[in-house]
This record gives C-alpha cells, structure tokens and sequence, in this order.
C-alpha cells in the first residue's frame, strides 16, 4: 500500500524496536483468552459479503488488531514516526497497509479508503487517531463511509487487567493471561449526502462507539 518506507531505511533503533515489539506481541497475546459480545454484527456483514470499516478506539488498537489478525483487512496508519511501528507489526500480522491520515477530506489515505471499499474489501480506522483528542470522532472516516456507502462498524474491547501507557490515548496492552472482551456495535451507514453534512454525523457515531465501550465493559 502506499507511503511504506523499506526496512533499511528505517533507524536502527526503529528496526529493532520493529523485531523486539513483534516477537513480544506474539508471546504475550498467545496467553489472552477472547470472548466475544453481539458478533453476528460482524457475522451477518461477512455472510453477506458487505464491504465496512471498522471503527476502534486508537487506544485499544492493540488487542483488537490482534483478534483480527490475518484476515487481511486494510487498517490505517498514520505516516508519522509513532505510527511505524505498529504499521510493520501489523503487517506482520497479516494486515494491509494504508499509510497517512484522513484528516484532510481530499488526501490519498481517504482516496485509498473508499478504493479498498469500493473493491469489496474491509477497512479498519482509528477516527481519534492519530493525534487524538481521545474518543472523538475526526471526519475523515466518515467522508469515506459517506463517498463508498459502506457501514461503519463499531468495535471495542475491555480487559480484566491491563497497563495503560501515559500517551494521549491511554494506549491499552492487556497483562499475561487477561481475559478480553470484544464487542460489536449495530453496523451503521452514514445518511448525509455529502461529505460536510457526514461530518455533521460525528457526534451520533461518538455516541455508537461510546455505547459498544460500555456493552464490552459489562458484559
């Protein structure tokens, strides 16, 4: 996908950062123990060959990429230097890559977006990312729900226990043997009939994933 740096250009302290982050994601996630809660929101999609976009929270990026690894779904990740290191993890996991930020309605990570829906393919974006303010829901995923008329569907997980890092997300990683909990929200289209009047839809898709938030947390 676009905007991927090689390997050997990156630093080498981003390198092995790179090797060390993958190999340790792989030890510590084979100990987490997964349910789910109302995945024949995902199902039904699926089982009608429905293109989406996953909706996540950036700061539980970790566990939910993990649960959908390998089932080549094209996630988007910021071209910045922090977003690097989870963009080859999740490569090497079985993801597709789109690099940059919808943050701007008109940019090639939007155009790319709508493309991979349009070919029928599942989209995955962080619509609080990639600089935050946390839980708020930036345009730009909705500019591509709106242009491909795609769902969006929610999606969050809650652990038993977990370190939380003092970034601007409050990036979650769930301890050795926690137990997580992955919950769908009601696949969502947006209704307006451009990508100004999506924008108007933020608050609505906010209230979607805050409520999904707390369906993964009490169930």
């Amino acid at each position: 996908m676009t905007g991927q740096r090689s390997v050997d250009e990156l630093p080498f302290g981003m390198r092995l950062s790179i090797v060390a982050g993958g190999g340790a994601l792989r030890i510590l996630a084979s100990t987490w123990r997964y349910r789910v809660v109302d995945g024949h929101h995902l199902d039904s999609l699926r089982r009608d060959g429905t293109p989406f976009i996953f909706s996540l929270w950036h700061g539980q990026l970790l566990p939910l990429i993990w649960h959908h690894r390998n089932q080549r779904v094209a996630i988007l990740v910021s071209e910045h230097n922090d977003g690097e290191l989870i963009a080859r993890i999740a490569k090497s996991i079985g993801y597709r890559l789109i690099r940059g930020s919808t943050t701007r309605g008109g940019g090639r990570a939007l155009l790319a977006l709508v493309s991979e829906l349009s070919a029928g393919k599942e989209v995955a974006v962080t619509p609080d990312g990639p600089k935050g303010p946390t839980g708020t829901y930036a345009p730009g995923a909705l500019a591509a729900a709106q242009r491909s008329g795609a769902p969006i569907l929610p999606i969050a997980a809650h652990v038993d226990r977990g370190w939380r890092l003092s970034s601007w997300d409050g990036f979650l990683i769930p301890k050795p043997f926690a137990r997580v909990t992955v919950a769908y929200g009601p696949p969502t289209r947006v209704g307006a009939a451009s990508a100004r009047g999506a924008a108007r839809e933020a608050p609505l898709f906010e209230r979607l994933m805050n409520n999904t938030v707390q369906r993964a947390c009490t169930s």
